[in-house]
C-alpha cells in the first residue's frame, strides 16, 4: 500500500483554508493553524472513507489521530493494516 501522506495533504490543502505563509508541515496542528475544527474532521472523515477505504469509528475521532497530516497518515496506514 501507498503511504497516504500525500493524499491527504492535497486533500486538506484544496478543501480547507490554508492561509499564506503557512508551512504545513506533517507535524503542524491543524486545529492550533486554525485550518480545521470539528467539522472539518467530519469532512475529512468523509474524504478518508471514500478515497482511503477507511471505516473510522467514533470512538476514533480524537486529535491523537485528527489533529495533522502525520497522525491522519499513521491513523490510516494503521487501519488499512487492521483491515489486510
Amino acid at each position: 500500500m501507498n503511504h497516504p501522506i500525500a493524499a491527504i495533504r492535497e486533500f486538506i490543502i484544496t478543501n480547507f483554508y490554508v492561509p499564506k505563509g503557512t508551512e504545513l508541515t506533517d507535524d503542524a496542528s491543524l486545529h492550533d493553524l486554525g485550518i480545521v475544527d470539528s467539522t472539518g474532521v467530519l469532512e475529512i472523515t468523509a474524504f478518508l472513507e471514500s478515497e482511503l477505504g477507511v471505516l473510522v469509528a467514533d470512538a476514533d475521532l480524537v486529535p491523537e489521530n485528527f489533529d495533522s497530516v502525520a497522525r491522519i497518515a499513521s491513523y490510516v496506514t494503521r487501519k488499512q493494516t487492521e483491515a489486510a
